[in-house]
């Protein structure tokens, strides 16, 4: 059993951000029902059930209907936390709003994850990731000298700001519960979580070792030695010997003159560094310079696809990355010692019945 075991959640279907929270919350212990409306594509019969989406019983219900609020109402009543991702507005006009649930159940965790949050000028606006990192320094900071800002996929806003914050005012919120016995709102918004995931830039910038100069800095390939260089084969290595320690065993491994070369921290020197390591790195593949700094502290590691993850030594040792057939999937994180997580996106693993669910939790089916 996972260290959330015997927590209930009632999350309400979406897409990105929404599911991958509740997915967490499963792979943890967690019971976790997801409410979706009838005919979704995902509930077709044969349908192929998203890895985040995976692992949960649905309870379909039209929220428009007398009927199917009155089943949510009464599963949600059960419940230790509530999840959803709408726009402002949206859950307190079906009569399913934070008031409500919580008079009758005082102790629900009611969580509320959206791009821009609750409130503010922009609350009701629609958004993607990159309109939530744009106004934070996030998408400004990404992207090399001299070019337009590189959008990080959507791991910065969406992953990094939405759902890993969304967790986090869960835990803090059900932690909180065993002292107060009261539920709360968690108000988990993309810009606040994508702005405080950038802390570490904006306290550097305080004391003057980072500027808004884009690809100037020692984090976003202004520093040679923090950069991603092509191989003979035209694939990547990820360099990052920020210590000098590091450094020097990267210097001796490539075979260079550490004598003949600028200083590592000058970076009136970086232009040169940068010329002479993109050459000697060019003299063989990626996967021959992977063997080199195999057993080193170098940090020197071969950038590797999706497709390539799962069967890298120290992932699948770990399990982080899985291959099941031809599906590459993610193992659960973190690990715990004595409650072990579950892993819910194994392919062709049932989710639990929703009606021995229901009486679980104490609910008619």
């Amino acid at each position: 059993m996972g260290p959330l075991d015997g927590i209930r959640v009632v999350e309400f279907a979406g897409i990105g951000p929404g599911p991958m929270a509740a997915m967490l919350l499963s792979d943890l212990g967690a019971s976790v029902v997801r409410v979706d409306r009838p005919g979704s594509p995902t509930l077709a019969p044969g349908a192929q059930r998203p890895q985040m989406s995976a692992g949960r019983p649905v309870l379909e219900a039209d929220l428009k209907s007398e009927e199917g609020l009155t089943r949510v109402r009464a599963v949600v009543a059960a419940a230790d936390v509530l999840l959803e991702g709408f726009r402002p507005g949206v859950m307190e006009r079906l009569g399913l709003g934070p008031e409500e649930c919580l008079a009758a159940n005082p102790g629900l965790v009611y969580a509320r994850m959206t791009g821009w949050g609750q409130d503010g000028p922009l609350a009701r606006r629609a958004g993607h990731d990159m309109n939530y990192i744009s106004l934070t320094g996030a998408l400004y900071s990404v992207g090399r000298r001299g070019q337009a800002p590189v959008p990080p996929v959507n791991l910065v806003g969406d992953f990094g700001g939405g759902t890993m914050f969304v967790v986090t005012g869960i835990l803090a919120a059900l932690l909180e519960r065993t002292r107060s016995g009261r539920g709360q709102v968690v108000d988990a918004a993309m810009v606040d979580g994508s702005a405080v995931l950038m802390s570490m830039m904006y306290e550097d910038r305080a004391q003057g070792l980072w500027n808004d100069e884009r690809g100037a800095n020692y984090l976003d390939t202004g520093a040679p030695f923090y950069d991603v260089y092509e191989c003979a084969d035209g694939c990547h290595l990820a360099v990052a010997c920020l210590e000098p320690q590091f450094y020097a065993v990267f210097v001796e491994r490539t075979g260079l003159d550490a004598a003949e070369l600028p200083e590592q921290w000058d970076p009136s020197g970086w232009p040169v560094l940068r010329e002479r390591f993109a050459a000697v790195l060019r003299t063989r593949t990626r996967d021959e310079w992977a063997e080199v700094f195999a057993d080193t502290d170098a940090c020197v590691t071969p950038v590797l696809s999706m497709a390539e993850a799962a069967d890298h030594p120290h992932v699948r040792a770990r399990g982080s990355v899985v291959r099941d057939g031809d599906v590459v999937y993610p193992g659960p994180a973190p690990r715990f010692s004595r409650t072990p997580g579950r892993n819910t996106r194994v392919p062709g693993t049932p989710a639990p019945d929703l009606a021995e669910t229901l009486k679980e939790w104490g609910v008619q089916p």
